[in-house]
């Protein structure tokens, strides 16, 4: 039997503008990443998404991003070591709050937007995430790109990482993801994304969007809460997972 991890980038809202579909994704989705306040999120949107999850039985993560409302954290910012680090751990301990009072422990850390595909390659900023994360609580997992900087950089500062894989966006050669701004970086075919996402858990490889085979480890999956099928995409992907024999288990219970 394989298992599989489905997550969802959710909480992406401010003030009055909602982002996506969190109340009906959290009903498939077995881990809850949480926008902490910065790129998205505000505090009672992020107390809204956390005592949904623990009314749905999803674990919790926090996704911390770059400090930029307007540019929704996909924009690059240059950050020394001890910026970035204490930039995790503010929004870090925000969400870890929020979750104290409905009882829940965080489980797991993913980077949000330019923060997370900077640290699948600066090996210095997935260090200074993974020391963050070490120094507040070296329990909590760091969930990031597979075979990436963050999960050898995770690995080096003591704490446990989880491959992530994504059915919804495109590869490059290298195994990172194709820029958005990039046609074909968002797929929108909910079969395809099916098949795919199955070939990634079973056989451990991706087609890249040049057609090259790109070896991959999958600890989870994501389906962005801000894509406009993402329910759509839950929904099936769930319902082939068991029709596959793969089961869908959160984080904690897969990465020991």
């Amino acid at each position: 039997m394989f298992m599989i991890d489905l997550n969802s980038d959710l909480g992406e809202g401010f003030g009055d503008y909602t982002i996506g579909m969190d109340s009906e994704i959290l009903k498939y989705v077995s881990s809850a990443n949480i926008a902490c306040g910065w790129h998205a999120g505000d505090p009672v949107i992020m107390n809204a998404t956390v005592k949904i999850a623990k009314e749905m039985k999803v674990a919790v993560g926090a996704h911390p991003g770059y400090n930029d409302l307007m540019g929704f954290g996909r924009r690059n910012m240059s950050l020394s070591f001890n910026e970035l680090k204490m930039y995790v751990k503010y929004q870090l301990g925000a969400i870890m709050a929020i979750s104290e009072v409905y009882g829940i422990k965080i489980q797991h850390l993913k980077p949000h937007g330019a923060m997370y595909n900077a640290a699948a390659v600066n090996y210095d900023y997935a260090r200074a995430i993974s020391e963050a994360i070490y120094e507040v609580d070296k329990n909590i997992i760091l969930l990031g790109l597979a075979n990436s900087e963050m999960i050898t950089a995770g690995k080096a500062a003591g704490i446990k990482t989880a491959n992530e894989v994504f059915a919804d966006r495109a590869y490059m050669d290298d195994g990172t993801l194709v820029p958005r701004n990039m046609t074909g970086a968002i797929i929108t075919d909910s079969d395809f994304v099916i098949k795919r996402a199955v070939k990634m858990i079973k056989h451990g490889t991706v087609e890249s969007i040049n057609g090259k085979t790109v070896s991959i480890k999958a600890d989870s999956i994501c389906v962005h809460g801000d894509n406009l099928k993402a329910v759509e995409f839950v929904k099936k992907i769930r319902a082939s997972f068991e029709s596959e024999n793969i089961k869908i288990k959160n984080l904690s219970e897969i990465i020991t």
